[in-house]
């Protein structure tokens, strides 16, 4: 499974993953929330791409940094789908390790 990776990864780099909301392990949308160098909040979503494959995509921008507003954004979002997973990763460059394990790279 997809998250069970990059919790395994997250932690043998040295850094702390956390299920923050635990999805259907079949058609479940993926949400991480990793903060950037100055520890503010940034949301990514595993996303179709062009291609056919998956890929990292960076949303609800405008919230990034602002931790109600993000709160908000999953607390919608997980209303909206149920079978959505949400992940927080403690690593720097969080978003590499996850665009690795949930894109097509």
């Amino acid at each position: 499974m997809l998250i069970q990776a990059l919790v395994r990864r997250i932690s043998a780099e040295g850094g702390f993953a956390a299920v923050l909301h635990r999805g259907d392990s079949i058609s479940g949308a993926i949400l991480v929330s990793c903060p950037d160098a100055d520890r503010k909040s940034r949301l990514f979503e595993r996303m179709p791409d062009f291609s056919g494959g998956y890929g990292l995509v960076p949303v609800a921008r405008s919230s990034w940094g602002d931790e109600d507003q993000i709160t908000d954004y999953i607390v919608r979002r997980r209303n909206a789908d149920p079978d959505l997973w949400v992940v927080e990763l403690d690593i720097p460059n969080g978003e590499r390790f996850a665009a690795a394990i949930l894109g097509d790279d």
